[in-house]
């Protein structure tokens, strides 16, 4: 028998030294500039005050990856504003909680 796990384990998401740069520069050239690099910067700040205080770089990586996610998205939103909101298959979760609850 070996002593060795049978998995290789999970690696830690870490961007690279240059991602924060990358995306404001990504975020100012999007359409929505006035709002998200206004956001950005207030939600990086606050992370990075968090990482000198409790010296984790968790929260700065997270900064990163929900911006990375809603510019990837954007287009798929853009779209689906563009459709005139059509979600009458959506599901409301507050009459599936009543009939459950």
């Amino acid at each position: 028998m070996s002593a060795q796990p049978d998995h290789a384990p999970v690696t830690p998401y870490a961007p690279s030294p240059g991602a924060p740069a990358e995306l404001l520069t990504q975020l100012r050239a999007d359409k929505r500039a006035d709002r998200w690099v206004p956001a950005f910067e207030r939600e990086w700040t606050a992370a990075l005050e968090e990482s000198r205080r409790s010296f984790s770089l968790a929260g700065l990586y997270e900064v990163i990856q929900d911006w990375q996610g809603r510019i990837a998205h954007a287009p798929a939103v853009d779209a689906f504003i563009a459709s005139g909101y059509n979600d009458s298959d959506a599901i409301d979760l507050a009459e599936l909680r009543r009939r459950h609850g």
